[in-house]
């Protein structure tokens, strides 16, 4: 659909719970495609807050046919041609080069989640969504006719349909699952860093990264891994490094570190990543990675209320793909509403979207998991003799995916199924969209037959995510 021509209105009201990225996709594109939207957000500022964050081809495609998003993100992601994976004790293991996956797959782009943040959602305002900061939504609610939230005001606002996006705390879980759950340590988390790359520049052994274009570099150990990247030309720097983790999950997940705590994780580790912790200012941010026990549904009894993004299904960030998968989610639930037309087919778009995406984010989260046993549990000089093995995983179903025109292609379909089978039962609709991968990365997909279909509590420790 061309910008320019205004999509013919559906009369469907929406309310969105959350500006993150699966948020702001739910509504521009509800937008886009004529839905009446409403984003409540319950900052009242928003803020150049985080550091690197990834988006995937799959989920790139959508910052493209947005007029002027692609164009304002381009000069602020990193464009390394490849990363180079070492051991932790600095041997070099393997330059995976990105070349010719752009053809293949399509742009990507990752960058600064603030910077990339603040393009997106001053876009979703420039074309008309309406969005209210300060809105704290405390309860969801939905009957026959409606659903809609309670904010901590006591306000009561009403509409077709409430998609929740506001992370792994989500309040619409409860009226979800009809109980509160607690998120639980995932026995992982992530010191992170972001800073100017001037004094990288200056050290004779550190400056590779700030010269000849952007750099990404790997260290791989015992249950740790460390990346760095320099990135806009020499001028940011940003490293992360996830390690084992016990502490209990309390209210607070984004925790100040002294600069001290990662040096005895990263104690003895390669004399290139002391001199970049020399550089890095202290504290660092602490991420909590946490998870939770898998869900049997994403959407509530009444068909009214969808999780989305990690409010559904929180991903590990090995599996660089909690981002892309949280706007795949967006888009489609706003096809899903489309496709239906009207607002007394709402709960049959709602039960349509959750059966098109959930086993397709299954098999998604699990590649988080084994990407990080990969190189968290690898034998460094078996690695040495087959570096292939420790290489990023791109697979053409994960990242040549078409979230929107999937969803076009297959809601007759999916809406003629749930129509023989119930709203109530969303099974064997899901049984449509079971992807080429069935249980994370091709190597590991259908290797237990049946089992392939289980949700297990250990898979579902997958579901571990930097909270934003």
């Amino acid at each position: 659909m061309a910008e320019s021509q205004k999509p013919t209105k559906t009369g469907i009201k929406v309310i969105v719970v959350g500006t993150g990225f699966a948020g702001l996709t739910a509504a521009i594109e509800c937008h886009r495609k004529g839905h009446d939207v409403l984003v409540l957000e319950k900052f009242p500022e928003l803020k150049l807050l985080g550091d690197i964050i990834s988006f995937g081809p799959n989920s790139s495609r959508l910052f493209c046919r947005w007029p002027g998003v692609a164009e304002k993100l381009e000069p602020l992601s990193m464009r390394a041609d490849s990363i180079t994976l070492k051991s932790w004790k600095g041997e070099t293991l393997l330059t995976q080069y990105w070349e010719g996956e752009d053809k293949e797959f399509g742009i990507r782009f990752d960058g600064h989640r603030g910077e990339f943040h603040e393009v997106v959602y001053n876009h979703a305002k420039e074309i008309g969504v309406k969005i209210r900061l300060g809105a704290h939504v405390e309860d969801y609610f939905e009957d026959d006719k409606q659903a809609g939230v309670v904010l901590d005001s006591g306000e009561r606002i009403t509409a077709d349909v409430v998609i929740a996006a506001e992370g792994v705390r989500s309040k619409g879980r409860k009226i979800v699952l009809g109980f509160e759950d607690a998120p639980k340590p995932s026995g992982y988390a992530v010191y992170r860093s972001w800073f100017s790359a001037d004094e990288m520049a200056k050290d004779p052994d550190t400056k590779f990264f700030t010269e000849g274009g952007d750099q990404h570099v790997a260290w791989l150990g015992p249950d740790v891994h460390f990346i760095a990247a320099c990135m806009k030309k020499g001028k940011d720097f940003s490293w992360v490094c996830t390690h084992k983790d016990e502490a209990d999950i309390e209210e607070s997940w984004q925790l100040e570190a002294p600069l001290e705590d990662a040096r005895k994780v990263l104690e003895g580790w390669d004399p290139i990543v002391q001199k970049i912790l020399d550089k890095t200012p202290s504290p660092l941010i602490d991420w909590k990675l946490v998870y939770r026990d898998p869900l049997p549904t994403w959407i509530s009894k009444g068909r009214r209320i969808a999780l989305i993004g990690d409010a559904a299904h929180p991903f590990l960030p090995t599996s660089i793909q909690g981002a892309s998968q949280a706007m795949e989610d967006g888009v489609t639930i706003a096809v899903c509403l489309r496709e239906a037309g009207s607002p007394d087919k709402v709960q049959e778009a709602v039960a349509a979207f959750e059966a098109i995406r959930y086993e397709r984010v299954k098999s998604a989260q699990k590649t988080g998991e084994q990407m990080r046993d990969i190189w968290h549990k690898a034998n460094f000089e078996a690695a040495k003799k087959n570096p292939e093995s420790m290489k990023l995983r791109r697979e053409a179903w994960l990242l040549g995916f078409d979230a929107e025109k999937y969803a076009e292609d297959n809601y007759a379909r999916t809406v003629e199924v749930l129509r023989r089978t119930g709203l109530d039962d969303t099974s064997e609709a899901r049984k449509l969209h079971v992807p080429d991968s069935t249980d994370g990365y091709t190597e590991f997909s259908n290797r237990n037959g049946s089992n392939a279909d289980k949700i297990s509590a250990e898979a579902h420790a997958v579901a571990g995510t930097v909270i934003s």
